[in-house]
């Protein structure tokens, strides 16, 4: 039986929602983001017990085909963003569609419907937040991070970053340098 589940869009929750299976004596077969596959079928009052466990952490199961494919989306989105190593060859719309079988217009307007923001400013806010994590690790220059992140150029990125967040690219490291050395300081108090 599978399984989906909406706001699963981390590591974390994968293991949140094991905890709850283990919980409730339920097996799974495999937990992937927005998805179980559990080993055997499971009554509906076990389901809607299930349910109200999960969004006591802020997940819930989807029961309509409508969240079904937005959850879908959201998580293509974030593997690729937050946990693909090479970026995309062609382009998110034609990856999406290809991937979920449906046009990139019925995807856009119901992702629009559910989420009241498009899918390009959804993977932007995306971007946007892995290279804030990946400034903080200073592990690449912003060059490495543009291209990793699939910026056309720098400049691109570091407007769109600049959009987003206030603040330019530098200043923001600083920013979150200063804040982790404060926090030893705030600690100790």
């Amino acid at each position: 039986m599978i399984v989906n589940i909406k706001n699963m869009v981390c590591e974390r929750c994968k293991i949140v929602v094991k905890n709850i299976l283990t919980n409730f004596g339920i097996e799974a077969a495999n937990i992937s983001l927005g998805e179980i596959i559990l080993k055997g079928s499971l009554p509906n009052y076990t389901l809607m017990q299930l349910d109200a466990a999960l969004k006591e952490t802020g997940l819930e199961l989807i029961f309509d085909k409508t969240n079904l494919i937005v959850q879908k989306i959201i998580t293509i989105i974030l593997e690729v963003i937050h946990y693909s190593n090479e970026p995309l060859k062609i382009k998110f719309s034609c990856y999406l569609s290809s991937r979920l079988n449906y046009s990139y217009n019925y995807l856009a307007g119901i992702f629009k419907k559910v989420n009241g923001i498009t899918i390009e400013r959804y993977i932007i806010l995306q971007k946007i937040e892995k290279v804030k994590s990946m400034l903080i690790l200073d592990e690449m220059l912003l060059s490495e991070i543009a291209d990793r992140m699939n910026y056309s150029s720098v400049s691109h990125l570091s407007a769109q970053f600049k959009k987003i967040t206030g603040y330019n690219a530098r200043d923001y490291k600083q920013i979150k340098r200063s804040q982790e050395s404060l926090l030893p300081v705030l600690i100790a108090v």
